[in-house]
């Protein structure tokens, strides 16, 4: 039986996959072997030395400590696409709101004050100063064609919009989900120069921070209009205030509302409603539940995001998981060490990611715990854990 704590609510749909004859769960939990999270800030965290894994229901997990992770052999999953769809369908919202100024003719008629004159009435006096251009025939310039900025960019192809699109790290599996019509751009420079809309789909990375700044701003088109349903920190905040005050950018729609944007004029801020549709709660979680039941049961690890995928198939008596550094002669001491307790590989699959490394061997016997210690002794190593059948 796993114990699985969740920090946030988590939709009912994940237990189609966490069932109570395996799991139990709940949110006061002290020694739990998973955590299930969707918005807590980890950062200061503290693990209890049972965790073995953390499951983000949604995509970002600049919120989780990932490297004291790593270190403390706890291996992280979140759930890259489950909630694109809802994304997508919100980043239409963002393109007519970035548009025409909608939310200030919707503030207009139901502040209206009848001063004699009916609603109806007053509206054709005023609603020229609510006006604003139509997306069709414009550029959107899509920076990340992963899951969210592939489906983006398609649905401007269907509103009439040209799309270049601007991805570095463009992915086979991403390239094939993007329209053949969509144009791609290998400089950020020239998106930006080119582009009458600008929509931002990249994680949150040392490299992403701040990506948009005062260079990038200074390179757009005068009026450029900005929807950010990415990560508030991809745009240097202090810049994109320049940018709007000075009117250089028209207007800035994002899903990341801080203090002194939502004082900022042609600001439009949703409170993070990116991935709160039912279905897209549904897939995030089932999809996250997915991965911490296939790690927890079998060892196997998908989408994570601080541990290297690793997939094999069962084999054995038993399989010992092992997270370690990625540094020679690891394996011969593993192979060493299960030789010198009789035990025999089965079958041995290893992978790496970075510094770090995390290696599965099914062996031919029931593994006990003067094995465990055995390969645990071995400098490097991180968290050892034994599946028997």
């Amino acid at each position: 039986m796993f114990h699985v704590k969740t920090l946030n609510h988590i939709s009912p749909a994940c237990r189609e996959i966490l069932t109570p004859d395996r799991y139990t769960i709940s949110e006061e939990m002290e020694k739990p072997d998973a955590i299930f999270v969707r918005a807590t800030n980890m950062l200061n965290y503290e693990f209890n030395p049972e965790l073995l894994c953390i499951a983000r229901a949604g995509i970002g997990v600049n919120s989780i400590p990932l490297d004291r992770c790593t270190e403390e052999g706890i291996a992280v999953f979140n759930s890259p696409g489950a909630n694109a769809n809802g994304v997508k369908e919100l980043f239409v919202f963002g393109l007519s709101m970035a548009s025409r100024d909608l939310l200030g003719a919707v503030n207009w008629v139901y502040h209206y004050h009848n001063d004699g004159v009916p609603v109806e009435v007053a509206m054709e006096k005023i609603k020229k100063q609510f006006s604003g251009p139509e997306y069709a025939g414009k550029i959107l310039g899509v920076v990340g064609t992963g899951n969210v900025g592939s489906l983006t960019a398609n649905i401007a192809l269907d509103l009439g919009m040209t799309v270049y699109a601007y991805d570095p790290y463009l992915s086979v599996d991403a390239a094939w989900k993007v329209s053949r019509d969509v144009k791609r751009v290998a400089d950020f420079g020239a998106l930006l120069r080119s582009c009458d809309y600008l929509t931002l789909h990249v994680p949150l990375t040392d490299e992403t921070r701040d990506m948009v700044d005062d260079d990038a701003i200074a390179c757009m088109k005068d009026n450029v209009r900005i929807i950010n349903y990415a990560r508030g920190e991809v745009i240097n905040e202090d810049a994109l205030i320049r940018g709007l005050e000075s009117g250089k950018i028209a207007r800035y729609v994002t899903d990341f509302p801080t203090d002194r944007l939502i004082r900022t004029k042609n600001v439009v801020a949703t409170p993070h409603l990116g991935g709160t549709t039912i279905e897209s709660e549904a897939n995030c979680a089932v999809m996250a539940a997915r991965e911490m039941d296939d790690y927890l049961c079998t060892g196997n690890i998908k989408n994570s995001v601080n541990l290297p995928t690793l997939v094999q198939e069962r084999s054995g008596m038993a399989r010992l998981c092992i997270i370690h550094r990625n540094v020679p002669n690891m394996l011969a001491s593993i192979t060493s060490a299960l030789s010198a307790t009789d035990v025999n590989v089965e079958n041995l699959t290893n992978k790496s990611r970075g510094n770090y490394a995390y290696t599965v061997v099914d062996v031919n016997t029931l593994v006990d715990h003067d094995v465990i210690q055995k390969i645990r002794s071995i400098g490097g190593i991180l968290r050892v854990r034994a599946l028997n059948h």
